[in-house]
């Protein structure tokens, strides 16, 4: 490995697919190709649900959230990966390297945490109905809104902050796509037992128990939905359930695998494609899972198009 004098290098060489280039191509155009997608998709979204009346209510509001999270967390990673992997020099500056490393380790964390408010909301809706304008009124949802962007701040500037203070002995390679806690305690040298500790205990925090709360919402809501008398019903509530749950697998499982899988377990290329899964992917099918799955949505969107078009 390249040694410096420094505790912390100007510069960082990210290794990435080093070791299978033939991917480098392939990933480099499916990015260029989807980052642009994903954009214009969380774009459309937030237009769709701020313009259309019919979509002013808590379920869009945090949806909004969700979209504009989700542009944030794919621009912290994306664009420095696609420069990376159309150059031969595969760096990251020290200063970029920190302001990735917080702005997504902050976007992800307050992405769980609002997956979860999305299925309480949706367990509001269901199984409490008579109450839901009562608690999930706009006050309530602004409220909650700002706690989960706050605790993902918190989580940022905590854990980052910590992995930051861990000496790398002039180590300035990572072997990743990205600069991401877990590769740099791995690169660390000295003591960082107390590291891999706070980081476990804090993603039981932010993973386990939003997703516990999350299955139990969901639970809760299947068995109040074959109640349902009527088909239409049941089968609008379990669209828009199914929509939020597909969400959920693809973002938590492949964070849950990063974060909480024993290290000796994780292969060398596994944590890069798991980054990959919900740090792009996520990101990406999003929009188009809560559109083809969702019928206001799609009128929104088509009324928005043929609105655009007549004003020109």
């Amino acid at each position: 490995m390249t040694l410096i004098n420094e505790s912390h290098p100007e510069e960082f060489i990210l290794l990435g697919l080093d070791d299978l280039p033939w991917l480098e191509l392939p990933l480099f155009i499916v990015l260029l190709i989807t980052y642009p997608m994903t954009m214009m998709g969380n774009i459309a979204i937030i237009l769709v649900s701020k313009l259309d009346p019919r979509l002013n209510s808590p379920m869009y509001f945090f949806l909004t959230n969700l979209s504009f999270l989700d542009m944030c967390l794919t621009t912290s990673i994306v664009p420095q990966m696609l420069l990376n992997l159309g150059s031969s020099k595969k760096t990251i500056s020290f200063v970029g390297c920190v302001v990735q490393l917080y702005v997504f380790h902050f976007m992800g964390a307050t992405e769980c945490l609002l997956l979860a408010i999305m299925s309480f909301d949706g367990y509001m809706a269901i199984c409490r109905p008579l109450h839901y304008n009562l608690i999930m009124n706009q006050h309530i949802c602004i409220l909650l809104a700002c706690v989960i962007w706050l605790t993902g701040v918190l989580f940022a500037l905590s854990e980052a902050t910590l992995t930051l203070q861990l000496p790398l002995c002039g180590v300035n390679k990572l072997d990743h796509l990205l600069c991401e806690i877990p590769v740099l305690i791995k690169t660390a040298c000295g003591e960082k037992e107390a590291n891999e500790l706070a980081l476990s205990v804090v993603c039981i925090f932010i993973l386990v128990i939003p997703l516990c709360l999350i299955l139990a919402s969901y639970a809760s809501i299947g068995h109040a939905v074959l109640k349902i008398k009527s088909s239409e019903g049941r089968k609008k509530a379990f669209g828009t359930c199914s929509s939020h749950l597909i969400v959920v697998s693809l973002f938590y499982g492949p964070a849950i695998g990063m974060y909480l899988q024993p290290s000796s377990s994780i292969t060398r290329d596994q944590p890069k494609f798991m980054a990959l899964f919900y740090g792009v992917v996520t990101s990406t099918v999003n929009p188009f899972i809560y559109t083809l799955r969702n019928k206001d949505v799609k009128e929104a969107l088509g009324n928005l198009v043929r609105n655009i078009f007549i004003s020109k």
